[in-house]
């Protein structure tokens, strides 16, 4: 019989072989984005400090108020231009976008396009 690995090991195992391409410096931060069954997270990264310059989630209740749900498309629409709005105002204008080893589609590609749109450029 032929054992499957579960789609988070999968995911793992792809972000773990992004990150060997991508690393975000003090000029161009690395914009990290996580996706649970219930929320999403993402974090402007300076990979050379180790240090999170800006943070938003679907968790926040700034964030969250108007949704219907945390985890859909929308959600990820409201989240990018969050997260572009807080980088815009430390300064961040240009960063590298790491889809975490999720599929570059649905809520990813929603939430990275509503960045582009409020000012991000990656």
């Amino acid at each position: 019989m032929v054992s499957k690995k579960s789609r988070s090991i999968i995911r793992a195992n792809k972000h773990r072989r992004l990150r060997h391409t991508l690393s975000g410096t003090s000029e161009r931060p690395r914009m990290s984005v996580f996706r649970s069954n219930n929320h999403m997270y993402v974090q402007i990264i300076d990979d050379t400090e180790a240090n999170t310059l800006v943070a938003a989630s679907t968790v926040e209740k700034d964030v969250k108020d108007g949704l219907a749900k945390t985890n859909d498309i929308d959600a990820a629409k409201k989240l990018g231009s969050v997260i572009a709005k807080r980088a815009l105002d430390k300064g961040i204008k240009t960063v590298v976008f790491d889809r975490g080893g999720f599929l570059y589609a649905g809520k990813i590609q929603a939430l990275a396009d509503a960045a582009r749109e409020a000012g991000l450029d990656f």
